[in-house]
């Protein structure tokens, strides 16, 4: 039997609901049970508000707090429950408990409003694992990528990247392509300037730093490209030239894969000694409580963490 941890999220958003939905409305192994780790209560009140029942597969954690039910708006107890919840869904992965976890979306200017200073789940997860190197790598639309920095001002980008930290999301991505059964997958990098620098003309962040990654991924074994002009790259993954694609910035990287396939999106934690995958959307706080939200991506997410959790971690 796998257990598969599922926080609840911000609770104002559509964390619950597309989480009602996609346990409800699926087919799933005999060998799963979900546990909904946050408010039962709130869980089943929202349920019932859109008129969607609770799936017998689902077990619960409680997390009790002063959080109401509020669809759309940003509270402190919300964030502080979502913050309880991920903490629970961590221990209950480390000591076994759990075999996965997956994050429903939280509201980051929720958590900055309670005093929980954490760019989001990522560096969070880290944090609470002890774990050094980690990434962050999105699925979705036929494209896997992996991004070098993330919730940073784009006008720090260039200063942020060094050939240390774009060599190191190489090699997490080639180790996450193995633990997805991909041998010798194809890693594409992605230039940060224009045309990739043209030879310097454009920037030297090619010529001093990717360059250099890509040399010493190389060495370790990583099947990797050098640096491609960011407006082909993806293009040429969908068309199946490479496996995944290490972007240097945000944007870069989740920009296209958004545009095709920004309702079935997986956002995963590489690095991790624990497995951990949340949907590619946020709290969504305009359509919530209005039975709107598409559960997509959610089930997408619960479906890799499954897959995931039977596989043996390489970072464990």
């Amino acid at each position: 039997m796998k257990r598969i941890g599922i926080t609840l999220g911000d609770i104002n958003g559509i964390g619950p609901e597309v989480i009602l939905k996609a346990t409800r409305h699926f087919r799933w192994p005999e060998e799963v049970r979900f546990v909904l780790i946050g408010s039962e209560r709130h869980l089943r009140n929202q349920g019932w508000e859109m008129g969607i029942t609770l799936s017998r597969k689902i077990d619960f954690i409680e997390i009790k707090n002063a959080a109401e039910w509020r669809p759309g708006e940003i509270h402190v107890a919300a964030a502080q429950l979502a913050e309880r919840a991920i903490r629970r869904a961590v221990e209950g992965c480390l000591s076994g408990e759990l075999d996965a976890m997956v994050t429903a979306p939280i509201c980051k200017k929720g958590f900055h409003k309670a005093g929980i200073h954490r760019p989001g789940h990522t560096e969070f997860l880290a944090e609470l694992t002890g774990t050094k190197k980690f990434g962050m790598m999105l699925l979705g639309g036929g494209l896997r990528v992996m991004l070098v920095t993330r919730h940073i001002p784009l006008s720090e980008v260039p200063t942020a990247l060094t050939r240390e930290n774009i060599s190191e999301a190489i090699e997490l991505t080639g180790q996450a392509l193995a633990l997805f059964g991909i041998k010798d997958g194809k890693i594409g990098v992605c230039g940060l300037n224009p045309h990739a620098g043209e030879g310097g003309v454009m920037g030297r962040e090619e010529i001093d730093l990717i360059h250099p990654a890509i040399r010493a991924a190389r060495k370790k074994g990583f099947n990797v490209s050098d640096p491609v002009p960011a407006d082909t790259i993806f293009y040429e993954a969908r068309r199946g030239d490479y496996d995944a694609v290490v972007a240097m910035y945000h944007d870069q990287g989740l920009g296209p894969l958004k545009t095709v396939g920004f309702d079935e999106g997986i956002n995963v934690t590489l690095g991790l000694p624990i497995i951990r995958t949340s949907p590619d959307h946020g709290t969504a706080f305009g359509i919530a409580g209005k039975n709107q939200a598409s559960p997509r991506s959610m089930k997408n997410a619960m479906v890799l963490a499954l897959e995931m959790a039977g596989k043996k971690n390489p970072w464990k």
